[in-house]
């Protein structure tokens, strides 16, 4: 599902226009976003947590030439999958 999917698909379940839903749509994203910049952890019961988490830096080898190259220390955006989330998927495939 793509953001416009989403859109369409609260649009058609919630009963509004398709303007409002991407009004709500885009505040949930831009909240999140601000949370997430902020340092902190978003979480939604039964779905996942996103959080920020770092990474130090390290050396590494450009595959290409393999020169050895420095990584720098990052910070990433990480999901963690819920319980009821992933117990769904996994029944879903047994």
């Amino acid at each position: 599902m793509n953001r416009s999917s989403l859109i369409e698909t609260l649009a058609t379940q919630a009963d509004i226009s398709v303007k409002r839903a991407e009004q709500i749509v885009n505040e949930i994203f831009t909240a999140m976003q601000q949370s997430l910049l902020n340092d902190e952890r978003i979480e939604v019961r039964g779905f996942g947590s996103f959080e920020i988490r770092e990474y130090d830096g390290y050396k590494g080898r450009n595959p290409k030439t393999g020169e050895i190259i420095e990584v720098k220390p990052k910070k990433l955006p990480f999901f963690k999958v819920g319980k009821e989330l992933r117990e769904r998927v996994l029944g879903s495939h047994a």
